[in-house]
């Protein structure tokens, strides 16, 4: 089966590299499928999961938002964060879940809803990647 290669970077380095058979994610224009051969293109992406089917199986790894770019053979996935699913510490994403939570309903005028709210995502996000890898 044909391949193609991928890599998840961050600014504190390379998080996933691999050739696989097909890159599914969510840009800001919706739900991306890539095939090798696919068209070249570049999308901004929402916060969500990264879903690499290899070998008959799927990894998954948590992004946090940031850019997509396709290649005919390549696929470069540019990302503020992400961790692959088998990393993700549950425990502290729980934590920052409630922490966030909190924040959101405290309807206090110090507290910056925006970021609150982004902070939520970012914990549910990485709680269900790591609930698709059991």
């Amino acid at each position: 089966m044909k391949t193609v290669k991928v890599s998840i970077v961050t600014p504190d380095g390379p998080v996933y590299e691999s050739d696989v058979e097909m890159v599914s994610t969510k840009a800001q224009s919706g739900e991306l499928g890539i095939l090798p051969g696919h068209i070249p293109m570049v999308a901004p992406l929402e916060i969500g999961a990264v879903r690499l089917k290899r070998e008959g199986h799927i990894d998954y790894v948590a992004v946090t938002g940031g850019f997509l770019e396709v290649r005919p053979e390549q696929v470069t996935i540019l990302a503020q964060a992400a961790e692959p699913a088998d990393q993700i510490d549950v425990e502290r994403a729980k934590e920052a879940k409630q922490r966030a939570e909190k924040n959101l309903q405290a309807n206090q005028d110090n507290i910056d809803f925006k970021r609150a709210e982004l902070a939520l995502r970012r914990a549910m996000n990485r709680i269900e990647v790591h609930q698709h890898d059991r």
